[in-house]
């Protein structure tokens, strides 16, 4: 194969790891609350599951709420991913042997891995059978203020639009890759969080607390500060009344089980009409000897 036909990575894994690194140290600072919100999200769902789970495998991000409810229920936990883990790897490389885990959870980092399906199925490679898959991460519909002000910078540039925000995923779209990776009982859900920031800083902030700044291969040039007038300009005018800009994250949760003999036969595709919930306590039954 050569140079030009080799495939080209989305994402800079050098950029994501500086990224990663940063958002780390600042969140000891200022905390990560759209990660603590995400976890807790994922702590409460994992609560309904009534099976124990004794080793789990924790991708990304691990904020304290969700390490504590992994120790409250006696989990061994392995931390792996790019930076300030027992394991160093990309997400979508993962080294572990096949049924090595019973849980895998996964914050925050895989709307950004260079080859999402990829790392789906090794995610359910590195379960044992039965075992669960939860994940959250940023989806379509995300900072669509984020957005508008960066196009505004760019056309102050006069450079033409610049590759600035990280592509998204929907639910539907989810929902395909979960059965693309062969977990069975695949379920795709998202909930939206709208955030009031005093400025377009203020949000960027945020964002590099959790390592969710711009880490594309191949990217724009610096906007400039004209392009930065232009982008906090652009931001201020969708403000409300009180001066502060709402900005929508939408907050994509994916979970799967490692298929297994014993498991309920899932429903004709498109028949669903259960929530989460009853789809996991309908598959735990069995545990529970109901």
């Amino acid at each position: 194969m050569n140079q030009d036909s080799a495939p080209r990575q989305l994402f800079s894994p050098q950029r994501r790891r500086l990224a990663m690194a940063r958002g780390e140290r600042l969140a000891r600072q200022t905390g990560a609350f759209l990660a603590e919100h995400m976890a807790d999200e994922i702590v409460e769902r994992l609560s309904w599951v009534t099976r124990d789970f004794g080793e789990a495998l924790v991708l990304g991000m691990a904020p304290p709420s969700l390490m504590a409810a992994m120790d409250a229920r006696g989990i061994r936990v392995t931390r792996a991913g790019p930076i300030g883990t027992n394991v160093q790897c990309d997400e979508d490389l993962l080294p572990f042997e096949p049924a090595s885990f019973d849980l895998v959870i996964a914050l925050g980092t895989l709307d950004s891995v260079n080859d999402l399906p990829g790392a789906l199925i090794q995610i359910n490679r590195a379960l044992r059978p039965d075992g669960l898959m939860m994940a959250a991460m940023i989806g379509a519909g995300s900072l669509p203020r984020l957005k508008a002000a960066m196009l505004a910078a760019d056309e102050a540039g006069g450079r033409g639009v610049a590759a600035r925000i990280h592509p998204q995923i929907d639910v539907r779209a989810a929902g395909d890759l979960l059965q693309r990776a062969r977990f069975a009982m695949p379920v795709a859900d998202s909930d939206t969080l709208t955030v009031r920031y005093s400025s377009l800083p203020a949000l960027i902030a945020d964002l590099r607390a959790h390592g969710w700044t711009n880490t594309l291969a191949i990217s724009g040039p610096a906007i400039g500060k004209l392009g930065l007038v232009a982008a906090m300009q652009r931001f201020a005018e969708d403000a409300d009344s009180d001066g502060k800009t709402p900005e929508r994250f939408e907050m994509l949760y994916l979970s799967g089980w490692a298929p297994s003999p014993d498991q309920p036969k899932p429903a004709r595709r498109g028949s669903a009409t259960a929530s989460l919930a009853g789809l996991l306590d309908k598959a735990r039954k069995g545990d529970a000897g109901e």
